[in-house]
């Protein structure tokens, strides 16, 4: 009579064969979150670069003060630095894409910034009312539907910064234009008395 004998298992031997199904099922997660995220919103949750992020930061106007309001603060890549460029002023991101949102919250509580707010919610649903700087970097489409929203919305003085996409029939305080491949243009708007449209200048690129 044979005795058959059972191998165990070394715990290293489980774990490497548990490791690459692990990490497929993990990237497969994080590619359908963007998917997903892409399709409900119009746009990827793409990043700003570092050009252009170093171009916004520099020309950013001074003294402002009360909320500021990024509108698609994705992987969190301007909200810090707008909260160490205005420490005095709470910043609100709105975000509601899922993968981009944790990323940012763990961020949030590793840098301990106590001026950083992050929601997960979709800004159009939020008043907008009370900011005295928005940013945002969306896509056209968007820019429209914005559009509508500022002027109902926000006060004279409300700054409005926009990253590669122009406002619809807005004209900027200031161009800022980023030495890159696309020559990518950052447009700066200021909410003027007269129903809440933007300055006219025309000659105003930099």
């Amino acid at each position: 009579m044979n005795d058959t004998q059972i191998m165990p298992i070394s715990g290293d031997l489980l774990s490497h064969s548990l490791f690459f199904p692990f990490l497929f099922l993990i990237l497969l997660l994080v590619v359908v979150s963007i998917v997903y995220s892409t399709w409900c919103n119009g746009i990827s949750p793409m990043p700003t670069s570092p050009k252009a992020k170093e171009t916004l930061l520099s020309g950013l106007p001074p003294g402002v003060s009360g909320r500021v309001y990024e509108l698609g603060s994705g992987w969190g890549t301007l909200v810090f630095p707008l909260a160490k460029q205005y420490p005095f002023s709470q910043v609100i991101g709105y975000e509601t894409s899922p993968l981009p949102y944790l990323v940012s919250r763990i961020w949030q509580m590793a840098l301990h910034l106590p001026n950083v707010t992050i929601k997960r919610v979709d800004f159009y649903t939020m008043k907008l009312n009370d900011a005295s700087l928005i940013m945002c970097y969306l896509y056209p489409e968007a820019m429209v539907n914005l559009r509508d929203k500022f002027q109902e919305e926000l006060k004279p003085g409300t700054w409005v910064i926009s990253n590669t996409f122009a406002i619809p029939e807005w004209t900027p305080e200031t161009i800022l234009e980023v030495d890159d491949l696309y020559h990518t243009k950052i447009y700066l708007y200021k909410v003027k008395l007269n129903n809440n449209t933007a300055s006219t200048n025309t000659d105003n690129t930099i």
